[in-house]
């Protein structure tokens, strides 16, 4: 197999979109209706599909051909960084899982070599980032992932990362607090609100629910009674490590 630079990047191959449109197949805005509509699947999959075609060149194999699923297998058995993301993702999709016969990761939440291969693609990220993969291409790659397996994620957290393609394919990006938000509105039956926004600030300007407001400051109220019952030292939550991403809201 062709060297590669450890943790090359992906999706850099195609400049993203100057502002959000709407998809002429589904009317939805460009992406959220991945991967069911075709227009939507072909905008998101080709920043992961020219990277794959790339290693198929260096290959020297045919899209396609014979030896395309055998390179997926050796990429997906190859060392962590290897290959870019994009590609692991690529090559998932061209497996079946030997278990449950869906596509590699995105078979029934029962599923333990898809639950196994869906813990091992996140590897990549956490060892890559900041300067092999961006806050915003991790993102990007989450929101791919759930839309193409949302029966393994809770219904609120799918759709809500249905609603945020759209920005993330123009480089936009939620902070955490923006997602929980978010999540919150779906929950509380919003979706339909959320998605006449036709922009990033506009979507993550929802106010925050009163309900959810009350429960923050009740359980930063317990948090703050337990920390000075069982002392300072003990309490103090640990902070991430420096050079990795948050944790994912998902």
């Amino acid at each position: 197999m062709a060297d590669h630079q450890p943790f090359p990047p992906g999706a850099r191959r195609v400049d993203r979109p100057a502002a959000v449109s709407a998809c002429p197949s589904c009317g939805d805005l460009a992406g959220r209706g991945y991967p069911g509509c075709r227009f939507c699947a072909e905008l998101v999959d080709q920043y992961w599909l020219l990277d794959w075609q790339e290693l198929l060149a260096a290959e020297k194999l045919a899209e396609g051909g014979a030896g395309e699923r055998e390179l997926a297998e050796l990429v997906l058995a190859d060392e962590v960084g290897r290959h870019p993301w994009t590609c692991t993702d690529w090559a998932m999709t061209l497996i079946s899982c030997s278990q449950c016969a869906s596509e590699l990761g995105a078979g029934p939440v029962d599923c333990v070599r898809c639950a196994m291969a869906e813990a091992l693609r996140w590897s990549w990220d956490h060892a890559g980032f900041p300067d092999a993969i961006t806050a915003g291409e991790h993102a990007l790659r989450v929101a791919r992932a759930v839309l193409r397996a949302p029966h393994r994620r809770r219904p609120t957290v799918a759709r809500a990362w249905r609603l945020l393609l759209p920005f993330l394919l123009v480089g936009d990006l939620p902070t955490v607090g923006q997602v929980r938000r978010i999540r919150a509105h779906v929950l509380a039956g919003g979706y339909a609100d959320l998605a006449t926004c036709t922009s990033h600030v506009e979507l993550a300007g929802f106010p925050e629910l009163p309900w959810r407001r009350s429960a923050r400051v009740e359980h930063q109220a317990k948090a703050q009674r337990d920390q000075h019952a069982a002392g300072d030292a003990l309490q103090r939550p640990a902070h991430p490590r420096t050079g990795e991403p948050a944790a994912d809201p998902v």
